[in-house]
């Protein structure tokens, strides 16, 4: 009896150890900021800052277990911190498949997934355990659920219409957050372009094409063929634009980029990036096609960690930032986090002032530095999203 009462407390503590301990320990573990001094902000950058429509292009926050309308000391984003940091436009990007061993250069498309013992271990409906189109929509439930929870904190836009609804409320609320849906990839669509629509139904308006595998859609920037747009994934990016879906090239090779350029009739989005003249790194394409997307009237939005800018001080996202300017114009650079995707950063949402600061620094005028900040993605969605 000793025996079995002992095998039960080592199975009940294992337990407890693995769906209460291990998901906030991981999320910590894999969403850090570097320690720092508080930010020193001028009185100039705290009064245009507080003026400004902040706006991200990519952020997982979703993926973890943190209720977002409360504070947290680890991680990257909740409600309490956006509003610090005066942030007002957020796409929040659903991650559905994840490679073990996950790296820029190569990974095979069967490797093992990381996503689905993270589902397993924060206890996601038995749906998800085996369907990343169910893993899309159960993290988009979760937006919903807290825009219905919390009215006077998020609002869900999926509509031009629900967009200027938003901005004049926010002239009463401040502190009201615009979420959008968007996927990291589109495996999510499980090889069924029917997806397309259930995701679309569900409020997704963004759609990247890969993450750091081939698809069934094409090749990666990060997987083993460098191929462009298969035949499934021509029907596929076909089928967004019927919709009015914005298309992501993040984590896209550079031939389905290319491919992508040739037949969408809209202008593309790179939502979390560096530029390879900034940064060499293989997680950027070439600036060569950056400028055919800006020309296309596309948007690239700038990443806060090392892989994307080569460093994730303020002063180096500032510097890539301006490169950005500098290389395709001040009309089609934004900002794209990646906070909560599994990267270290200097700042979090609360501290969104920082940028600001280093971009004032760096001699950005204040035209230029309300497009980067925001002005550029909103005006993004105004002329992209559907009435």
């Amino acid at each position: 009896m000793k025996k079995s009462y002992l095998a039960l407390t080592i199975i009940g503590l294992v337990l407890v150890l693995f769906f209460v301990v291990a998901p906030p320990m991981l999320d910590d573990d894999q969403n850090p900021v570097d320690a720092h001094q508080p930010y020193t902000i001028s009185p100039e950058a705290a009064e245009l800052h507080s003026s400004l429509i902040v706006g991200d292009w990519h952020a997982d926050s979703l993926l973890w277990m943190r209720d977002l309308t409360q504070q947290y000391d680890y991680g990257h984003l909740d409600f309490p911190r956006m509003q610090q940091g005066n942030m007002a436009l957020q796409m929040f990007t659903t991650v559905t498949k994840s490679p073990s061993g996950q790296n820029y250069d190569t990974n095979e498309t069967d490797a093992r997934d990381n996503i689905t013992s993270l589902a397993l271990m924060q206890r996601w409906p038995i749906a998800t355990w085996t369907s990343l189109a169910e893993r899309a929509l159960f993290q988009a439930d979760k937006l919903h659920q807290l825009a219905a929870r919390s009215p006077d904190d998020l609002m869900l836009i999926t509509s031009t219409t629900e967009l200027e609804t938003f901005l004049q409320r926010r002239e009463s609320n401040p502190k009201l957050i615009g979420g959008l849906l968007g996927t990291e990839g589109s495996h999510a669509l499980d090889g069924d372009l029917a997806n397309i629509q259930r995701l679309f139904d569900r409020g997704f308006r963004m759609m990247s094409l890969q993450h750091f595998f081939d698809n069934k859609l094409g090749g990666s920037l990060h997987g083993t063929s460098g191929a462009g747009l298969t035949e499934f994934g021509r029907e596929a990016v076909a089928r967004m634009r019927e919709l009015e879906i914005m298309i992501d090239v993040s984590h896209s090779s550079e031939a389905v980029v290319a491919d992508t350029l040739m037949i969408s009739d809209r202008p593309l989005l790179v939502s979390h990036t560096g530029f390879q003249g900034h940064c060499q790194s293989p997680r950027n394409i070439s600036d060569e096609l950056m400028l055919q997307i800006a020309e296309a009237g596309g948007l690239i939005a700038v990443g806060y960690w090392d892989g994307a800018i080569c460093g994730n001080s303020p002063a180096i996202v500032a510097e890539a930032i301006a490169y950005g300017i500098d290389l395709v114009g001040e009309d089609h650079v934004a900002l794209g986090s990646d906070f909560d995707g599994t990267v270290t950063t200097s700042f979090d949402g609360s501290e969104m002032a920082v940028v600001t600061q280093h971009l004032l620094n760096i001699g950005l005028s204040e035209e230029q530095i309300r497009k980067v900040m925001g002005g550029n993605m909103l005006r993004f969605l105004q002329a992209n999203l559907p009435d």
